[in-house]
């Protein structure tokens, strides 16, 4: 998986992911996400409070490392929301 690459760790993804189906969670993480665009995106800024209010949302703490890889992931994807293409992308490697 090319997150892990990036020192992501599998074991915190299966964990988000399985989170992500309670509906609620879900819904909260589709509303913090309305709305955002590619350069949004590659603002490591505008990630980073992305990521600080998504682990809120999740109850996951994550350490300045953890933090700092999957910041550095979502960068490297170069994701446009918009794209189609783009999302199927993201969804083939976290299925």
């Amino acid at each position: 998986m090319s997150y892990q690459k990036y020192g992501v760790d599998s074991v915190l993804v299966e964990r988000i992911k399985r989170k992500l189906k309670n509906p609620e969670i879900k819904e909260k993480i589709k509303q913090l996400l309305d709305g955002v665009t590619k350069s949004d995106l590659q603002d490591r800024v505008k990630v980073s409070k992305l990521l600080n209010q998504a682990s809120k949302i999740l109850g996951e703490n994550l350490s300045t490392t953890q933090s700092s890889n999957i910041i550095d992931f979502i960068i490297a994807q170069k994701i446009d929301p918009n794209n189609t293409f783009h999302l199927i992308k993201l969804w083939g490697m976290f299925r």
